[in-house]
């Protein structure tokens, strides 16, 4: 008999993506900003010519066509960071910091906007106020006290401007590290390392417009519907026109499902919708390298029994012959890997692998896109590879309508890296700096942020700096990272919101306020333009339309430049004359990054300009000069080693991922809309079949335990099952709730990625206590 979910709080979805949902929301969140009819006038120029680039998602903009150019989870964003609310000295007054930490991440970030820098003070558990050259003195002094610049870490968010990032970069090797842990390395790391290594470019080579030409996409690993809603158009359009869009997502998500334009009329008056996909297939958690080999297998036979009798290739050999190298070593890999071997580890059946083989063949043109549900895996970048190996037997490289497509998380996260935001920075990059600003950069290898947080428990780094986001929260294993915090002599936050990371503090903190997207940004040559890079490598301008609500806040290019000034003085540059006026900044961005060339010129085009990419042009800045064929091996057994060394066999093998009402680690609301939730957060979807074959029932309050075999209990309180459309033996809980589970040590090979994808469990009748984790 099957048993019904108790939760009164959990109803399944019945609408389409988007459409009346997405208005009721966007109308929701417009009016809670306190300042509606501001707000408004900021929304109408999101990702428009001369308004602000989204702080949200890095999914590209079409051309101007008119159109409103902002999501329903776009329009959270603004509204969320838009707010009339204040987080001021009288807060700080009212709340000691040991109370703070009692209260939940969503609710610390709807207070409001942080207003006026801060310091930690001990001795009252309270923040209190501190003048900007103060706390600019006191960064210095600890920096200048350090007995090698190594021993501090320099934290860099996906919301910072390619200004901002460029100068913290310059700053911080002019200061003497490449400590640059980011919030890259926990999310698309292993796309830029498999990517630099196969194709010599760790960006995606396709453009927005490649999507309009695409006979096939196959999305991979992927929820745009939640993560990025501006997908879900071109993906409905291609649909349309009679291209194949082929999912790959263990859980039915609702945004890969069906869509309701809301900007159709007559679809919203009629209530209808669009399919966003024509084929579904859900493999194994980790399954998906199996899935893809298997693929590439069936075009081997194929292309074999073509030869046999004289029909048209199914390889394009000119491309191969040309472009590319390793084929013979892949091609034996193929042979070698066995169906049996391959349908076990995709968790799909052989007639699913074959059809989707089917449809990639018959596809001229293919684009593979994928995210998080790929990247954070053991094997991520032998997953990626193989990715790249697939589109390079069919040619499906540098040409339109073809390509890779690393669909990137925060809105500047690509252009991060771009700027230099790089622990292992290429050697070409540290040369043109050292030429340029005449001083020794440092060679070594710095911190990602794995390292970073081992090396503040160790206690061998001293100083945190965190240019915008939530370190706490968004790295694994939270307690040891909340640990490694609060061992430093000094935590810095450069935020616009409260958030976990500013109430696990150094023995010295401070929280420095700056602006936003949303904000104006006054210098002394008037408002100042930052700019952006998208997902496509689209250079964009971003200006702030809205009056800062404290004369306090300043901009994160005006914050690192006052660190800079008083740490460094003047060098290597003059950090006041570049705050007066960014396209001094840009100058220098010219001056040192290949593609810039006439920055400020080129960036005043509507839309912003195309940075290139050399994979994309059929360039390939490998060792050899051509794309690689890599032949990995598959991993023998997805359970790590430290998993069955814990003596103990997983209930289930957990993923983490985001709420519909949340972006990264900044929770809009206690929604998930399309997975039917409301009002909660910790929550466990399972299997109703593995909830019953555990002993539970749907509703019931349940304690997780993750395996790991290095005599830590990793332990979180309080999930409610949920009986959900989930593969036997997967489950799903939503982060940052569920990061204490994931083992520091349990990391991809290469990337140093967290697997927040693949996490073995153990379930629990509820303690009687429940414990928040």
């Amino acid at each position: 008999m099957s048993l019904q979910p108790v939760n009164p709080r959990y109803k399944p979805y019945r609408g389409a993506a988007a459409g009346w949902g997405a208005l009721r929301s966007v109308a929701h969140f417009w009016l809670d900003s306190k300042q509606p009819f501001k707000n408004l006038r900021a929304l109408l120029k999101t990702n428009q010519n001369g308004g602000f680039d989204c702080p949200g998602c890095a999914w590209g903009d079409s051309p101007e066509d008119g159109h409103i150019k902002f999501c329903e989870n776009g329009a959270k964003a603004v509204n969320w960071e838009a707010t009339k609310r204040r987080v001021d000295a009288a807060f700080f007054a009212r709340y000691s910091v040991s109370q703070l930490r009692e209260q939940s991440d969503y609710w610390l970030e709807y207070q409001g906007r942080l207003t006026e820098p801060m310091r930690y003070d001990s001795a009252s558990d309270r923040y209190l106020p501190i003048s900007w050259d103060a706390a600019f003195s006191l960064i210095a002094e600890h920096l200048k006290g350090l007995e090698s610049p190594n021993q501090a870490e320099f934290y860099t968010s996906g919301r910072a401007s390619n200004e901002a990032a460029f100068l913290y970069q310059l700053f911080v090797r002019a200061y003497g590290t490449n400590n640059f842990p980011d919030c890259s390395n926990m999310c698309h790391e292993a796309s830029g390392v498999a990517l630099g290594q196969s194709v010599g470019i760790g960006k995606g080579s396709v453009t927005f417009d490649d999507f309009e030409h695409a006979d096939a996409i196959f999305v991979l690993g992927q929820n745009p519907g939640t993560n990025h809603p501006r997908m879900l158009e071109p993906l409905r359009e291609a649909v349309k026109r009679g291209a194949q869009v082929v999912c790959f997502n263990p859980l039915k998500e609702r945004g890969l499902e069906r869509f309701q334009h809301p900007q159709h009329a007559l679809e919203m008056l009629t209530n209808g919708s669009e399919p966003l996909n024509t084929a579904f297939f859900r493999p194994a958690l980790g399954g998906d390298m199996a899935a893809l080999r298997g693929i590439a297998k069936f075009l081997l036979q194929w292309e074999r029994e073509a030869q046999a009798k004289g029909e048209p290739a199914v390889f394009d050999h000119a491309f191969i012959a040309e472009h590319t190298d390793g084929l013979d070593d892949y091609l034996a890999l193929l042979d070698a890997s066995s169906w049996d071997s391959l349908v076990a580890q995709s968790g799909l059946s052989l007639t699913e692998i074959e059809q989707s083989a089917r449809m990639y063949r018959r596809a001229e043109k293919v684009i593979i896109c994928w995210a998080m549900g790929i990247t954070q895996h053991h094997h991520s970048v032998a997953t990626i590879q193989e990715i790249v190996n697939l589109q390079l037997l069919r040619g499906n490289l540098g040409r339109p309508g073809a390509g890779l497509c690393p669909v990137r998380g925060h809105s500047n996260v690509q252009g991060d890296r771009t700027m230099g935001i790089n622990d292992r920075p290429p050697v070409a990059f540290l040369d043109a700096m050292e030429k340029r600003f005449s001083f020794a950069v440092p060679r070594a290898n710095g911190h990602n942020t794995i390292e970073a947080i081992n090396a503040m428990v160790r206690g061998e780094a001293k100083v945190f700096i965190g240019l915008g986001g939530n370190f706490a929260q968004a790295t694994p294993d939270s307690p040891r990272t909340h640990q490694a915090l609060q061992s430093c002599a000094l935590t810095v936050q450069i935020s616009t919101k409260l958030n976990r990371s500013h109430l696990t503090t150094g023995t010295d903190a401070l929280i420095l306020p700056c602006l936003g997207r949303t904000d104006i940004d006054h210098q002394a040559t008037g408002p100042q333009a930052v700019t952006v890079e998208d997902s496509f490598s689209m250079i964009h301008a971003s200006f702030g339309q809205l009056e800062p609500i404290s004369a306090q806040m300043r901009s994160e290019p005006a914050i690192v430049a006052g660190i800079a000034k008083a740490t460094l003085g003047n060098h290597p540059v003059d950090w006041d004359a570049l705050i007066a006026d960014y396209s001094k900044i840009r100058e220098l961005i010219a001056d040192t990054i290949p593609g810039f060339a006439d920055f400020n010129q080129r960036v005043q085009h509507p839309g912003g300009f195309y940075l290139g990419n050399s994979a994309g042009a059929r360039t390939w800045k490998t060792a050899t000069g051509k794309a690689g064929f890599k032949a990995n091996a598959l991993l023998g057994d997805l359970l790590p080693p430290q998993v069955r060394e814990s003596g103990q066999t997983p209930d289930l093998i957990l993923q983490t991922l985001r709420s519909h009402d949340q972006y990264n680690t900044t929770i809009y609301g206690l929604d998930d809309r399309y997975r039917g939730v409301r009002g909660q957060r910790q929550v466990l979807f399972a299997n109703e079949a593995d909830i019953i074959r555990l002993g539970f029932k749907p509703g019931q309050k349940v304690d997780l335990t993750s395996l790991w075999n290095d005599g830590v209990e990793r332990k979180v309180y309080g999930f409610t099952l949920l009986a959900f459309d989930i593969p036997a033996g997967q489950a799903a809980a939503y982060y940052p709730e569920a990061n204490p589970l994931v083992p520091l040590e349990s990391y991809g090979a290469r990337s140093f990625t967290p697997t927040s994808k693949f996490i073995a469990i153990r379930v629990h009748a509820a303690q009687d206590d429940q414990r928040i984790a």
